[in-house]
């Protein structure tokens, strides 16, 4: 409510949490305020997954910007899901960011095609599982700072953990429809005066 109010800015938030030995929760929680407001360099690539996790899990974390070193790594979860290999992650991580490099990060795409790549390249990042953990919350960071300079906002306030989940037990198994109905119902125009044009909002910033 302080930092709210302004009357403490997010460094304090951090350190409070800290002080007050919150949970990995609340202490994630409160790196995420301030990540979100200090933002950070964007590049499309492994480089700045690895600058999200560090700064969202420093003294959180021991391995905080580091990637994990085996093919099944996954912290307090079932390790029986197998993600891509870890001696490939930064070859897989280079193959997503020229994708992202050919669709020119999503700008000028109508709303349409703009879902169908976010389903796609959400289900390859969650499988590149770059991280032990914490890699959720790095791709919601990631795919949100992508979306938003293409002009498109996602409110992840309406995607509820049930429905989070399932979508990713469907593309860990091949289907992404799960991703796309989720990213259909929660991006919106980064603008809202597009919502009013003639044109439609299912247009891109290009129309």
């Amino acid at each position: 409510m302080r930092y709210e109010q302004g009357d403490v800015d997010s460094a304090d938030l951090v350190r409070f949490a800290d002080e007050q030995g919150a949970s990995h929760r609340d202490a994630v929680f409160a790196r995420t305020v301030r990540l979100a407001e200090q933002g950070w360099e964007p590049s499309g690539g492994l480089d700045e997954l690895v600058a999200i996790h560090r700064r969202l899990y420093d003294d959180v974390f021991d391995d905080a910007g580091e990637l994990r070193t085996s093919a099944n790594e996954r912290r307090g979860a079932d390790t029986s899901i197998v993600f891509f290999p870890a001696s490939l992650i930064e070859t897989g991580a280079a193959n997503i960011a020229s994708e992202l490099e050919e669709l020119h990060e999503l700008r000028g795409l109508d709303r349409p095609d703009v879902i169908d790549a976010l389903a796609h390249i959400y289900d390859e990042l969650g499988y590149l599982h770059p991280f032990v953990g914490g890699n959720a919350a790095v791709l919601r960071m990631f795919i949100s700072r992508l979306t938003h300079a293409a002009g498109w906002d996602l409110d992840w306030g309406l995607v509820n953990r049930d429905e989070y989940e399932q979508a990713k037990h469907l593309a860990y198994h091949g289907d992404t429809s799960g991703f796309h109905a989720m990213f259909d119902r929660i991006a919106r125009p980064a603008n809202p005066s597009r919502v009013f044009l003639v044109a439609g909002w299912d247009q891109g910033p290009a129309h």
